[in-house]
């Protein structure tokens, strides 16, 4: 069948249309009312971890449970499906956008782009889908109302930092939906024109933070894993469980995937690859919530002798789908052109759709049942510890996580009706703010029944 331009039409909406539907939904769904959380009959989430952990390596799940029982706020980092859960049957606006779907303050950070500049923004897509864009703003606030607890910060500070994320946020959905949809495309968050950052204390952790990012490369990772024999040869260190060799044919199956990946990578990324030659594999163990996924790391020698690390991590189905019950993998106008790697693609796709600048090494595929993506491994990323940020230096952090947020939900059709909705007055932040203090409460309690599970044998 022939689509025709009236055919194509038959959806489109205006921006005034669209800001209206906003405020129409004010009606069904109150702006105050996002403050109220009532946790769901017969919770489960010692269930939900279970759940999980099915389908991973069965030796990392203690891992997995030892960096998740650190403290509340480590937490909450891995359990991104139990938020989601309890999210499922509650009451929303009705606007589906793409969604990071884990849009905690940890997971934002700096990044170098294609042009070499440095970038703040989000930096994990493992869980992004298509769903309602209230979750990624109730996931960032509660995640600042914990990591704000763990800072030590008084009760009204937390309660404020909750609220400065939100009104970040709704700032920066009203800014960014001001701009044409092509303008709010080619917007950059370069940390080098940072002009909104005026507090010096701020611009001094900003500083320090971007030099750290200098020892954040392929050359370092490869001296700090690697070391030369008596016979001349560099090999690679195993730190287990960190970092551990793989078994000769499993080698061999990471060099297939590499193989299938180059079908999906950009074509200069893959005339650049071969120029490369792939002389170790390892096993590296990510992060908190990924733990006991697929990961590997490839380290690659170029002509000159020069160094690039690729990793290939598993990707699975989304948790906003899978327990949240998400509209979907991808936002309706993307022609999935997956094959078999769904879950890869997804990743890289909302990766694209949601960060203002991507790795131009994203690409995916799959192998025995099993999915991936690949990227580049230690392109100048690096992070803000939250746990060293004095109160208004965090909150200024927070400030930009919210408008980093609210830049990626703008790519998205629907930011119009959210910011028809969420309007010109602080209703909406501080009823937000007041559902992640309840909602951080809620994972606090999870943590502590999580920590006794895994105590006594349960899990």
């Amino acid at each position: 069948m022939t689509t025709t331009i009236d055919d194509a039409a038959e959806g489109f909406r205006t921006a005034d249309e669209l800001r209206a539907a906003g405020r129409a939904a004010r009606s069904r769904m109150p702006r105050s009312a996002q403050a109220d959380f009532a946790p769901p009959a017969h919770r489960d989430p010692v269930g939900i971890l279970r759940r999980q952990h099915a389908h991973r390596l069965p030796e990392l799940v203690p891992l997995r449970l030892e960096r998740m029982t650190a403290n509340p706020f480590a937490f909450y980092r891995g359990s991104a499906a139990i938020q989601v859960a309890d999210l499922r049957d509650a009451a929303r606006t009705g606007a589906d956008v793409t969604i990071c779907g884990d849009a905690h303050i940890a997971n934002f950070g700096i990044f170098a782009g294609p042009d070499r500049s440095l970038v703040f923004d989000l930096n994990d897509f493992d869980e992004a889908a298509y769903g309602p864009w209230e979750w990624d703003v109730k996931r960032l606030v509660t995640s600042v109302v914990l990591a704000a607890r763990q800072r030590g910060f008084t009760d009204d500070d937390v309660r404020d930092a909750a609220a400065k994320a939100a009104t970040a946020y709704r700032n920066g959905i009203r800014e960014f939906t001001r701009l044409t949809a092509l303008d709010r495309y080619y917007v950059r968050s370069h940390v080098e024109s940072a002009p909104r950052i005026t507090r010096e204390a701020t611009r001094k952790v900003l500083k320090r933070v971007v030099k750290g990012s200098d020892r954040r490369t392929a050359d370092h990772v490869v001296r700090k894993i690697t070391e030369v024999t008596p016979d001349g040869r560099r090999v690679i260190v195993e730190n287990p469980p960190v970092l551990t060799h793989i078994p000769a044919e499993a080698e061999q199956s990471v060099l297939v995937v590499l193989d299938a990946y180059l079908k999906t990578a950009r074509a200069d990324i893959a005339v650049l690859l071969s120029q490369y030659e792939p002389v170790g594999v390892m096993r590296r163990v990510v992060g908190v919530g990924s733990v006991g996924t697929r990961c590997f790391i490839l380290v690659m020698t170029g002509p000159a002798g020069e160094d690039l690390v690729l990793q290939i991590k598993e990707a699975t189905e989304s948790v906003a789908v899978e327990f949240g019950g998400a509209t979907g993998a991808f936002d309706p106008a993307i022609r999935s052109h997956s094959g078999d790697s769904e879950h890869g693609h997804r990743v890289v796709a909302n990766q694209h759709v949601l960060q203002s600048t991507s790795d131009p090494f994203l690409g995916w595929t799959q192998l025995g049942g099993y999915e991936f993506y690949v990227r580049q491994f230690r392109d100048r990323n690096t992070s803000f510890d939250t746990d060293t940020l004095d109160y208004p230096v965090f909150c200024d952090y927070v400030g930009a996580c919210g408008t980093a947020l609210a830049r990626a939900h703008a790519q998205s059709p629907n930011a119009l009706f959210i910011d028809g909705y969420l309007g010109n007055t602080d209703t909406f932040d501080t009823a937000v703010a007041a559902w992640g203090i309840a909602y951080a409460d809620q994972a606090t309690a999870d943590f502590e029944t999580v920590r006794r599970a895994v105590a006594d044998g349960t899990i």
